[in-house]
């Protein structure tokens, strides 16, 4: 059967090459030959190969095949190729290795068959790594946006504006209230980006001094403060051909602004307390609570900055925005915490899932985590109850429950009118608590003596 595959033969001896393409030729392979490293070189600049196979010592250069590896490890890492030698040593296949090579051989050969073999087992490592590659980045991308959960109309725009621009190389500002999930934006462009298998770097700009943040994000040389013993790289330097994102970036101070733009603009750092610079490829995202547009008018923000980083603007809408998704996100809430407490999936009532719906959650899914998360871990029932939620959620929704009413001209009977509110309201009580006696004073605000008075007043029970 005809192999498709393509093989690089380097060897300095005419007769070598000649050699191994007659073998490799009968065996179905394409081959190509070099006499040279740089004839190599230059051949792999236009043609894909599959499998190089070199020759370690060519002509009098000892390391011509260790140049050759480090010409593929920086320009072709995807390319196996396997390292031959008739003077070969120890030290000498571990620095191939090291270069990655994936075999080492030693000549003369002891068959054809060995040869075809080892070009056998290279060409699989090579399809394996290919695989394994294809499968992280559809894991990564499909992830992604698996862990943006909602589908209201709000938000499925967002998700599909991201996926639209996560391929560019342009920046990025995410704009959204504190707890939107901001930052989870900034990692599905990065996951459905070119670079996902690059670095993912996240600052919070406002949570750092300003000295400790320019270090952070610059690097700094040996000796340029205080406690600086050794040179340091920066987050940039770190985050080179992948995404840093820059949160609460409204908070960067003025001075630092202008080393930012200067990294936009030319793509080089300099660290503090250096005067050389170097060169960095990182897409950079954004993120602010803040109205940067205001604070440009208002001189707390650089116009020119401004522009660079708002070259495409992402709105996350309020949790209040699409309420449609809190069941939803409820539902991946609890799952997620349940998992991560070892505890088992309970399901939301569905008084506690309409208090949920009711609030007007100022501190959006961060704040809905946290109070599902506490939920979990101090409800004792099989299910997550209004009992279980914080006191001010529950106000809140009896607040929305009160019944509003009018005064009719001709009058009313108050004392009635009042205990009609009260005994609806011991009903609600009864309904959410689910009949318990304890749950239901808590709810009302009352003891049990005073709950039990009201409840034989109006003929009512806790018995189910």
């Amino acid at each position: 059967m005809t192999k498709k595959h393509k093989v690089l033969v380097v060897d300095d001896e005419t007769s070598i090459c000649e050699v191994l393409e007659i073998v490799l030729s009968n065996a179905g392979y394409t081959v190509r030959t070099a006499l040279s490293v740089e004839a190599a070189i230059d051949l792999l600049a236009s043609e894909n190969v599959d499998v190089v196979l070199t020759d370690l010592y060519m002509d009098t250069d000892r390391n011509a095949g260790l140049r050759l590896l480090e010409h593929l490890k920086s320009y072709l890492p995807k390319t196996p190729a396997i390292m031959m030698t008739a003077h070969g040593s120890i030290d000498t296949a571990i620095e191939a290795m090291r270069l990655g090579a994936v075999d080492y051989v030693q000549k003369p050969f002891k068959s054809n068959e060995e040869m075809l073999l080892r070009i056998e087992r290279a060409l699989e490592k090579r399809w394996l790594i290919r695989e394994n590659e294809a499968f992280r980045t559809e894991q990564a991308k499909r992830g992604s946006l698996d862990t943006m959960v909602g589908d209201s109309p709000v938000f499925v725009q967002v998700r599909e504006l991201i996926s639209r621009v996560a391929a560019l190389p342009s920046t990025v500002a995410i704009q959204g209230e504190s707890g939107v999930g901001k930052e989870l934006v900034a990692r599905a462009l990065h996951s459905l980006s070119p670079r996902a298998s690059k670095p993912f770097v996240a600052i919070n700009c406002g949570g750092i001094p300003e000295m400790l943040l320019e270090s952070e994000l610059f690097g700094y040389k040996k000796g340029a403060f205080t406690g600086a013993v050794q040179d340091k790289e920066g987050l940039f330097v770190i985050a080179s051909g992948g995404t840093i994102f820059l949160d609460e970036i409204g908070e960067m101070p003025l001075r630092l602004q202008v080393k930012l733009l200067r990294v936009l603009d030319d793509n080089t750092v300099t660290p503090v307390g250096g005067i050389t610079s170097t060169t960095v490829d990182v897409r950079v995202l954004s993120a602010t609570n803040r109205d940067l547009g205001d604070m440009v008018a208002k001189g707390e923000f650089r116009n020119d900055l401004y522009y660079r980083l708002n070259v495409i603007p992402i709105r996350v809408p309020s949790l209040r925005e699409r309420k449609e998704d809190i069941p939803l996100l409820v539902r991946h809430l609890v799952k997620k915490h349940s998992e991560s407490m070892h505890l088992p999936a309970k399901k939301v009532s569905r008084e506690a899932e309409e208090a949920l719906l009711r609030y007007s959650w100022p501190g959006n899914i961060r704040e809905l985590s946290n109070v599902l998360e506490r939920a979990l871990g101090l409800s004792e029932e099989d299910m997550l109850n209004l009992m279980d939620l914080p006191e001010y959620i529950r106000k809140e929704t009896l607040s929305q429950d009160a019944p509003s009413f009018e005064i009719p001209a001709e009058g009313f009977l108050l004392e009635d009118e009042i205990a009609k509110i009260e005994k609806e309201f011991l009903c609600k009580a009864l309904e959410m608590s689910r009949n318990s006696p304890q749950k239901t004073a808590q709810l009302l605000g009352l003891n049990i003596r005073a709950l039990r008075y009201r409840l034989d007043k109006y003929g009512l029970s806790t018995e189910q």
